[in-house]
C-alpha cells in the first residue's frame, strides 16, 4: 500500500518544508509515502472562485485513480484524535491494497466533482492554517499514527 498526500500548491525551501522532509523520511520507513504536487493556477486572479475550484478539481481527477481511497482534508471534515486517526489508518490498510490518497485543495477547497470522488474527508482543525503548515501538521500525524500502530513511545496519552 502507498500513501499520497497531493496538494496545490509549490514546494517552498523554508523551515517548514525542511521539517516536513524529516517526518516524511520518517513516516517511509512505515509506509511508501509520496507528495504529489500540483502547481498554482496560472492567472487565477482573473478567474472566480468557482472557476478556480474546476479548474483545479480537473488537475487533481487527473491525479487519481479508480481504485485510489480518496481522503480529502477539509475544514469541514470529522475530526479525529490522534489514537483515532491511527486506527484509520490501520482500518484502511487492513480492507484495502488500494492507495490512501490524501489532498488538501486549493484556496477555496474543493470542487463539486472532486467531493463526489471522495471516500472520506478529515478535518486537521476547525481552525484555518497556511499550506505549508497543512502539510506539515498532516505529516506529523501520520508519522505520530505510524508510531502509535506500532507501540511506539512518540505518542504519549
Amino acid at each position: 500500500m502507498k500513501i499520497k498526500l497531493l496538494f496545490i500548491g509549490r514546494l517552498q525551501a523554508d523551515v517548514f518544508h525542511e521539517a516536513l522532509m524529516q517526518y516524511i523520511k520518517k513516516i517511509n520507513y512505515y509506509f511508501s509515502f509520496e507528495q504529489v504536487v500540483l502547481p498554482y493556477l496560472k492567472s487565477s486572479k482573473s478567474l472566480s472562485q468557482d472557476e478556480q475550484k474546476k479548474l483545479e478539481g480537473e488537475q487533481i481527477l487527473k491525479k487519481i485513480s479508480a481504485n485510489d481511497y480518496i481522503v480529502l482534508l477539509d475544514e469541514k471534515g470529522k475530526q479525529f484524535s490522534s489514537i483515532e486517526f491511527s486506527s484509520f489508518v490501520q482500518q484502511q490498510v487492513n480492507v484495502s491494497c488500494k492507495n490512501i490518497v490524501f489532498i488538501i485543495g486549493g484556496a477555496y477547497g474543493f470542487s463539486r466533482e472532486v467531493y463526489q470522488r471522495k471516500n472520506q474527508t478529515i478535518s486537521l482543525s476547525k481552525m484555518t492554517f497556511p499550506h505549508i503548515m497543512a502539510r506539515l501538521i498532516f505529516a506529523e500525524q501520520l508519522y505520530r499514527a505510524c508510531t502509535i500502530l506500532n507501540n511506539e513511545p512518540y505518542h504519549h496519552e
